[in-house]
């Protein structure tokens, strides 16, 4: 959806209980709306104007394809139990399935009134260009007010030109890509860490807006604002040091209690650590190439997608590899990340297990906390790792330095858990259930998916075309 400094040997405090908007690392600006904006989240209405870009962005519904994480790995429902994540995880697709992905998944639930959980309006901030309206209409607070059901007959349009873009420019009117940061708690993140994007070069700037959702973040405050966690810096180490000083958590782990951590996906924290980033090749560089049209006018593609798929405009800028040599070197990076990535994720399912077991034993809160710490910490090195997508291409150098970290935590906290079990008198292996599949993994703790399936089916079929009459009706979405 997560320290290498010193801290204290305590149970990390539960997240409510303790943390508020006062200790996120940059003010929230949420007294007052932001500046006006001229935001048309209606992506239709460039397709004249700019028919090359408007063209090849349609052309992400072509990266259709569903690949169920949690059936390919499932040791996932285990490491995400009591989570939602543990119900369901489908690796990401192109970006005009954005809004469709977020509404169809069992982590929204089926709310079927305004007011209906689980999830916040937090949750639909990297999906549409309507927040970026919304917030510019009506100010942050009024945008991240309520539950995520609220934002049904709001946020309507897919993922496209204002989220990056200042489509009511006369720069843009003429062609040019008024960049610009759409979202106002993304720009207060890049000031903190002295990057404002005014004063960025072109190349930032690129990279920038990419980075307003390819990005670590946190909810903040009783109004659950996404709060980017740089006020320490933007390594792992870093965002881990500033969870454990706020005490925040994302939810407590069904099995070993551990207050836990979700990375959600920070491309922009790695890609910067990495040789790409050092060297400032952009996200565009690789993922939105300078291709020709009929014409033979250059334009830049919005399908974004695998550097691969157009070698020639993106590696072999720079590379003087073959595409073939290249695509070895990926592979084995991807590899070997891949093989410490799953030794950390067995040392953790052990874990989660053996401090269940512990506790069941009646293992005190005071014998726990080293423990639970080790968890924590070891399970957020490796989310951050595995939920940074491409950091095989990225910064293959900075997923296998966390891995390794990870694992050791990991190792640590099975060291610790074997001592408090034998002090309860257990001696014998925690054993573990079936979790060969998705299905089995989800028995193991407890989840009813087929009803959830079901509420969901059923919300999709009824409540989400209302919600699209109803902006039809506003004018929010085109007929």
């Amino acid at each position: 959806m997560a320290r290498l400094f010193s801290l204290p040997c305590v149970v990390i405090l539960y997240l409510c209980a303790a943390f508020n908007a006062a200790g996120a690392e940059v003010p929230a600006a949420t007294q007052k709306a932001a500046p006006p904006l001229n935001v048309e989240a209606r992506n239709t209405r460039f397709a004249e104007r700019h028919p090359d870009q408007f063209a090849s962005w349609q052309a992400t519904s072509e990266q259709g394809a569903r690949e169920d994480a949690l059936a390919d790995d499932p040791r996932l429902v285990i490491l995400w139990a009591g989570y939602a994540f543990s119900k369901d995880y489908n690796k990401p697709r192109g970006h005009a399935y954005a809004l469709t992905d977020m509404r169809e998944t069992l982590r929204t639930g089926a709310p079927q009134g305004s007011e209906d959980g689980p999830q916040p309006m937090a949750c639909w901030s990297c999906k549409s260009p309507d927040v970026a309206r919304e917030i510019a209409q009506n100010g942050e607070d009024n945008y991240f007010h309520g539950k995520w059901a609220r934002g049904g007959p709001l946020i309507v349009n897919q993922l496209g030109c204002a989220d990056c873009h200042n489509t009511g420019s006369p720069e843009f009117a003429r062609g040019e890509p008024a960049l610009r940061l759409s979202r106002p708690y993304a720009a207060r993140a890049m000031e903190a860490i002295n990057t404002p994007f005014e004063h960025a070069s072109r190349f930032d700037q690129q990279s920038m807006v990419c980075g307003q959702c390819h990005v670590e973040y946190y909810f903040s405050g009783d109004n659950k604002q996404v709060t980017f966690p740089w006020k320490k810096g933007t390594a792992v180490e870093n965002i881990e040091a500033l969870y454990d000083e706020l005490s925040f958590s994302d939810w407590t782990h069904q099995l070993s209690r551990t207050p836990m951590l979700k990375a959600q996906h920070p491309e922009y924290e790695t890609w910067s650590k990495g040789i790409h980033g050092q060297n400032n090749v952009t996200c565009i560089d690789c993922h939105m190439p300078k291709l020709q049209n009929k014409q033979g006018k250059l334009y830049t593609s919005h399908k974004i997608g695998n550097p691969f798929d157009n070698f020639e405009q993106t590696c072999a800028t720079c590379h003087t590899q073959s595409k073939d040599a290249l695509k070895n070197v990926v592979a084995e990076r991807k590899r070997a990340i891949e093989e410490i990535k799953l030794k950390v994720e067995d040392q953790l399912v052990h874990a989660h297990f053996e401090a269940k077991a512990a506790w069941d034993a009646g293992a005190t809160q005071k014998e726990m906390a080293p423990v639970l710490l080790n968890i924590r910490h070891a399970q957020w090195r490796w989310d951050f790792s595995i939920a940074s997508h491409g950091i095989h291409m990225h910064a293959p150098e900075v997923a296998l330095r966390m891995l390794g970290t990870a694992l050791d935590e990991a190792a640590q906290a099975r060291v610790k858990l074997l001592r408090i079990l034998a002090t309860k008198g257990i001696t014998a292996p925690v054993a573990l259930p079936d979790i060969s599949s998705k299905e089995k993994a989800q028995q193991a703790i407890g989840l009813n998916i087929a009803a959830d399936a079901k509420a969901k089916a059923a919300f999709i079929e009824t409540v989400v075309p209302r919600w699209e009459k109803e902006a039809q009706r506003t004018g929010l979405l085109d007929k």
